[in-house]
């Protein structure tokens, strides 16, 4: 296993009325956040608020190209960005999802107390599988067919790459004492979005190449 420091490059916020920063997602132009009862969707460029929709957002969120999914406690809401409607909801598997994230025709969820990655079907939520993980599972995401989460236990936090198949850990990334880790998100390049759970704050973190 390859082992660092994470190397953050960036922090956002915290945001007016975000206290809480739970999922995260990025369409390509804006990183999307959770934060209890809205979604935001920010300029991680200018840093610059550029709308909110107004959803229950307790935990992780995901974009697959046309629509953000929002967990809502314990179920997947499917919403459209544009109009900020649900346009129909799924049962999320287990009782305490965290990450969300959208991949090959599925959507992946961390289930944080079982400490495992469920693939599942977007349209019915069936879970097709499921990766081990040795530890709790928070933000989850893709990138170039790599598969990585968050953790957050106590002050430590780290971003994990795991082998999907195996859930063998490939490579962690440490935060600093006390930069936990709730949503994540890969901007498909270099970048990582952590959302910051209770410290309102986005940071932004170097994908190791």
């Amino acid at each position: 296993m390859k082992h660092a420091a994470a190397e953050i490059v960036r922090e956002y916020g915290p945001f007016p009325g975000a206290e809480h920063i739970h999922g995260v997602t990025y369409d390509g132009a804006s990183v999307w956040f959770a934060s209890g009862d809205t979604i935001t969707a920010l300029d991680p460029d200018t840093g610059k608020i550029k709308r909110e929709i107004k959803a229950s957002a307790h935990a992780g969120t995901a974009f697959d190209g046309q629509h953000l999914f929002q967990i809502a406690e314990d179920r997947i809401q499917k919403i459209d960005p544009d109009s900020g409607r649900v346009l129909s909801t799924i049962p999320a598997p287990g009782g305490g999802v965290s990450g969300l994230a959208w991949a090959e025709g599925s959507l992946w969820v961390g289930d944080y107390r079982a400490r495992k990655i469920h693939q599942i079907d977007p349209e019915t939520g069936e879970v097709l599988r499921s990766i081990e993980s040795n530890r709790f599972v928070t933000g989850v995401t893709w990138v170039d067919g790599e598969l990585w989460h968050g953790t957050w236990e106590g002050d430590d936090s780290a971003v994990r790459q795991i082998d999907p198949q195996t859930g063998d850990v490939l490579t962690q990334l440490d935060m600093p004492t006390g930069a936990g880790v709730s949503g994540l998100e890969s901007d498909g390049k270099d970048r990582f979005f952590c959302g910051g759970g209770n410290s309102g704050k986005l940071r932004a973190v170097l994908r190791p190449t």
